[in-house]
């Protein structure tokens, strides 16, 4: 079973002579493809996301100690990899339906009334 995901990465404290290498395996790990760099120098924070699926009965965190290894190994050390995991098949939603009472209103011109804070 597979999971649709967007997943979101942002790294820091990396050895910026290895960005690229680093860019590169984390693209071999999930479809990451346009990064921004948050600092604007080219090698603070870089930052990107992408969707996709989690399969293989594959968790969250196993997807991130999997993308968290592989950019450990490009980097040669530690640094940080924070990830922002978001589930896209069952998002908060809110459903609406006006009834007849709100349709006799709205055809006579009748806003909703503002709710007094």
């Amino acid at each position: 079973m597979s999971r649709f995901y967007n997943m979101t990465v942002t790294i820091s404290r990396q050895d910026s002579a290895r960005l690229d290498a680093i860019k590169t395996s984390a693209k071999a790990e999930w479809p990451f493809d346009d990064w921004s760099d948050n600092g604007g120098d080219g090698n603070d924070s870089p930052t990107a996301s992408a969707e996709g699926f989690l399969s293989g009965g594959e968790s969250e965190e196993q997807f991130i100690e999997r993308l968290s290894v592989a950019v450990w190994k490009a980097n040669g050390a530690y640094c940080d990899v924070i990830v922002d995991a978001t589930f896209l098949e069952s998002l908060p939603y809110e459903t609406h339906h006006l009834d007849e009472a709100d349709y006799q209103r709205l055809i006579k011109g009748t806003p909703m009334a503002k709710k007094e804070s």
